[in-house]
C-alpha cells in the first residue's frame, strides 16, 4: 500500500531554522490532525468534536491534553510501571497555556464536546516544545470544520544578550533575562505568561509586540495549510443549533433590571455576600413579576438575557462612575494586613490578607535529600525550590471534595514560584531545599497574588537571604466596544474578573517585574491600554510592598532555633572514599553518633560535603569527625596526638586518624634524656606541633618541647 499523500507548509525563521506543518499522513479519523516540526522536535496534534450535544450542557466542554512520550527522547520512564501515566505538572502547565487561548475562540453557543490532544512524538534537546503546542492545536482545528475564530499561535520571546529572540535554542535560554510565552491572533494579543529578572514595563511591552509580529506569520502559515486542504475562507463550519433569540424579551429584561442592577453596583457594598444579596433581590423581584405575567417563557433564555443585562449595568457603572463594585477608586488597593511567625513549629510562616482574600503560607528549609526528582523526556535532574498552592472549598464558602491539586492550583502555584525564585540567593549561598505551601483560607479575587506576597514574607521570616521582597497584583479591564471608553482596575475582585475583559497578574520588586500572566477576553487590546495597565500595576505593587515592609522589611538575621543548621566544606577527592567507608559504614556511623545528616558529592575534582544538624554540638561533632578523616596535616599546626609506640630513638604519635609522625627523643623536652621510660606511655595523649614534612617520603616530624616553656 503506498504511503498517503501528505500536505506540508513551511515557514523560515530568522535564525535559518524552519517550522513545518504536515497533515494527511497520521490520525485521519480525527476531525483535524497535524504534525508540527522544528528541528527534530515533532508534535502530533489532533482534535475531535462530538457529533451530538449532551443533554443539559450550556457551556463548552473543551479538554486540552499535552503529553510527552518518553520514547521521543530515547528514554524509558522511571516510574514503577515504566510507562507514561498521569500528566506531570510541567505537562499540565502546557495544557493550560493552550487551553487559555483556545477557549475564547469558540462560539459562545457551541456546546459540543471538543477534545484537543497534543503529543511530543520526537524530541530535540535544543527545541522547547511548549512554544509549539498552541500552534499545533490551532492548525489541527483550522483544517477541521469545527467552528473556530482562529487561527491563533503562541511563541516564546526571550531576551538573550540584550536581543529579543523567537523560540531560541535551549542552550541559549539559560542566558535570558526575559522568558515569555505570547499568544495571539493575527489582530491582537490574547495571552502572555512568563518570568523575567526585574525588567521595566516598557521592556515588557516591547517583548510582547516582538512576539506578536512572529505570530502573524504563523497564523498565515495555518491559513495556507487550511486552503491547501480545502478549508478556504468561505468554507462553512459544521452546522449546529444556534441560540434562539427573542429581541422583544431581551429588551424587556434589559429595561426591567438595568437600573436596579446599576444601583446595586454603585452602592459600594464592601461585602461579597452583601452585593450578592443585592443583585439577587433585584433578580427575584423582576423574575417573580415576569413569570407571573408570562409563565410560558423559556427560563434558560430568560436567565441568559438577565445575566447579559446585569453584566452590562455593572460594566457601564464602572466606566461612567469610575468606581468599583466595592466602592473603591479604579487604582485603589483593598485594605492589607499581614503577620509573620504565626506558626511556631514552622521554619517560616506568614498570613497575608487583602480585602476578602487570605493566604496562610509556610516556608520549610530541608536538606539535599528533600530535593524533588525530575524525570521527563527532556528534563532530568533535581529541583531545590518548590511552591504548592491549595484552594479548599471553604475558601469560597463552598462544599467540594478534596481530590488533590487541580490544573488551576498547579498553574497558580507555578506563577508564584516563578516570581519568588527571581530573588532567591544563588545555590552556592543557599544550602537548603526550600518548599513553600500556600493555603488559601478566603478568596475573593487574586489569591495567586496573595500567595506571592505571603510566600515572600514567609521566606524572610525563615531567614532565607532573599535579595528583596516580591509582591503581586491582578489588574482588570472593562471596555465599551461601541465608544472605546475603558477603565483599568487595580487589585480586582472575583466578580470583576468574571465580568471584565482582562485578568493581568503582575509580580515584581521595587526594581521591576519578575513574572506575569495575562488572559484577554476581547479582541484588539491596544498598546495604550496594555502600557497603562502595567504602569498602574507598578503603582499598586509598590503600595503593597510598602504595606508588607511594615511587617518585615528584611530577612530575619537568624534562623529559627528548630531550623536545621547547615555547613559546607570541601575535601580532597582522594578522601571521599575514606569518609564514606566500605558500604557507607563510616558515614553512617558519623550520622548515628552525631545526629547530623551528611551528604557528599563529587564535583570539580573535589568532595563537596553538606552537613545538616539540629544544633551546633551535633554540627561540630560531624565537622570534627570529617576533618579528622579528610584533613591534611599542616606544618606549624598543633595537634592533640596519641602515643602509638615507643622506640629507643623516640615515639610515634598519631595526630590524625591513620597519620602518624615521629616525635624524636630530642624533641620531647628541653632537658636531655636518655630514654622515654617514665616520660611517655603508649596511649597517652599529648600536644605536639608539626614542624616539618619530608618532601621525598612525606613523613611527619613532630616536636613537643616547642610547646613547653623553657626552664629558667
Amino acid at each position: 500500500m503506498p504511503a498517503p499523500h501528505a500536505i506540508t507548509k513551511t515557514l523560515a525563521l530568522p535564525d535559518g531554522r524552519q517550522i513545518s506543518i504536515e497533515t494527511g499522513k497520521l490520525a485521519k479519523f480525527a476531525d483535524g490532525a497535524v504534525v508540527v516540526r522544528l528541528g527534530d522536535t515533532m508534535l502530533l496534534a489532533t482534535v475531535v468534536s462530538a457529533p451530538s450535544q449532551r443533554e443539559g450542557v450550556d457551556f463548552l466542554p473543551l479538554s486540552v491534553d499535552y503529553q510527552e512520550k518518553f520514547g521521543s527522547a530515547g528514554k524509558i520512564p522511571g516510574s514503577f510501571q515504566r510507562r507514561e501515566g498521569r500528566l506531570s505538572d510541567y505537562e499540565i502547565l502546557i495544557c493550560r497555556l493552550v487551553d487559555r487561548i483556545l477557549r475564547p475562540m469558540f462560539p459562545k453557543d457551541y456546546h459540543y464536546e471538543v477534545q484537543v490532544m497534543i503529543n511530543l512524538i520526537s524530541a530535540d534537546k535544543e527545541v522547547q516544545p511548549d512554544a509549539l503546542a498552541a500552534l499545533a492545536a490551532s492548525a489541527a482545528i483550522s483544517i477541521s470544520d469545527i467552528p473556530f475564530a482562529g487561527p491563533i499561535s503562541e511563541v516564546r520571546v526571550a531576551r538573550i544578550d540584550g536581543q529579543f529572540q523567537i523560540n531560541p535554542k535551549t542552550s541559549d535560554l539559560a542566558r535570558a533575562d526575559m522568558d515569555l510565552i505570547v499568544g495571539a491572533t493575527a489582530d491582537s494579543v490574547a495571552m502572555v505568561e512568563g518570568e523575567m529578572k526585574e525588567v521595566s514595563e516598557e521592556e515588557m511591552v516591547a517583548a510582547i509586540a516582538f512576539g506578536h509580529e512572529a505570530i502573524k506569520a504563523q497564523v498565515q502559515l495555518q491559513k495556507d495549510l487550511a486552503e491547501a486542504v480545502g478549508r478556504t475562507p468561505d468554507a462553512q463550519p459544521r452546522e449546529y443549533p444556534k441560540y434562539e433569540e427573542n429581541d422583544a424579551l431581551k429588551a424587556l429584561i434589559h429595561e426591567g433590571i438595568y437600573q436596579g442592577a446599576y444601583d446595586v453596583a454603585r452602592s459600594g457594598n464592601t461585602s461579597k455576600s452583601g452585593r450578592k444579596e443585592g443583585f439577587s433581590g433585584v433578580k427575584k423581584a423582576f423574575l417573580d413579576k415576569l413569570v407571573a405575567e408570562q409563565p410560558e417563557l423559556d427560563m434558560k433564555m430568560v436567565s441568559r438575557y438577565y445575566s447579559s443585562a446585569e453584566k452590562k449595568a455593572i460594566r457601564d457603572m464602572m466606566i461612567k462612575e469610575r468606581v468599583r463594585l466595592d466602592g473603591r477608586q479604579l487604582t485603589e488597593i483593598r485594605p492589607i494586613w499581614s503577620e509573620i511567625n504565626y506558626l511556631p513549629g514552622a521554619h517560616g510562616s506568614a498570613i497575608f490578607t487583602r480585602g476578602e482574600t487570605q493566604s496562610l503560607t509556610t516556608a520549610t528549609l530541608g536538606t539535599k535529600l528533600d530535593e524533588q526528582i525530575i524525570d521527563q523526556p527532556l528534563h532530568s535532574g533535581y529541583n531545590r525550590f518548590m511552591l504548592h498552592y491549595n484552594f479548599p472549598g471553604y475558601s469560597t464558602g463552598e462544599v467540594k471534595p478534596n481530590r488533590g491539586a487541580g490544573r488551576r492550583e498547579i498553574g497558580h502555584g507555578n506563577l508564584a514560584m516563578r516570581s519568588l525564585k527571581q530573588v532567591l540567593p544563588p545555590d552556592e549561598e543557599n544550602p537548603y531545599t526550600i518548599r513553600i505551601v500556600s493555603d488559601i483560607l478566603e478568596s475573593n479575587g487574586s489569591s495567586s497574588m496573595a500567595t506571592v506576597c505571603a510566600g515572600s514574607l514567609a521566606l524572610m521570616d525563615a531567614g532565607v537571604k532573599v535579595r528583596s521582597a516580591v509582591a503581586g497584583i491582578a489588574m482588570g479591564l472593562v471596555q465599551d466596544k461601541e465608544t472605546g471608553e475603558y477603565a483599568v482596575l487595580s487589585d480586582i475582585l472575583g466578580d470583576e474578573d468574571h465580568l471584565g475583559d482582562m485578568d493581568f497578574k503582575v509580580t515584581g520588586t521595587e526594581k521591576g517585574i519578575c513574572a506575569c500572566q495575562m488572559d484577554i477576553k476581547i479582541q484588539g487590546l491596544s498598546n495604550e491600554i496594555l502600557t497603562a495597565a502595567l504602569h498602574q500595576a507598578r503603582e499598586g505593587r509598590l503600595h503593597i510592598l510598602r504595606e508588607m515592609a511594615k511587617t518585615i522589611d528584611a530577612p530575619a538575621p537568624e534562623l529559627k532555633v528548630h531550623t536545621p543548621r547547615s555547613h559546607k566544606m570541601l575535601i580532597d577527592k582522594e578522601f571521599i572514599g575514606a569518609v564514606i567507608g566500605p558500604g557507607g559504614k563510616v558515614i553512617q556511623q558519623i550520622q548515628k553518633d552525631t545526629g547530623a545528616t551528611v551528604i557528599i558529592e563529587e564535583k570539580d575534582e573535589k568532595g563537596h560535603v553538606s552537613i545538616y544538624a539540629a544544633n551546633q554540638d551535633s554540627m561540630q561533632g560531624a565537622i570534627d569527625r570529617i576533618r579528622a578523616i579528610a584533613a591534611q596535616p599542616e606544618v606549624g599546626e598543633t595537634y592533640k596526638g596519641k602515643v602509638r609506640s615507643i622506640q629507643p630513638y623516640g615515639a610515634f604519635v598519631e595526630i590524625m586518624p591513620g597519620k602518624d609522625g615521629l616525635l624524636h627523643i630530642s624533641e620531647v623536652t628541653h632537658e636531655r634524656i636518655a630514654s622515654l621510660e617514665g616520660v611517655l606511655e603508649v596511649g597517652q595523649e599529648i600536644d605536639v606541633k608539626l614542624v616539618d614534612i619530608d618532601k621525598k617520603t612525606g613523613k611527619y616530624r613532630l616536636s613537643r618541647k616547642v610547646l613547653l616553656a623553657k626552664p629558667a
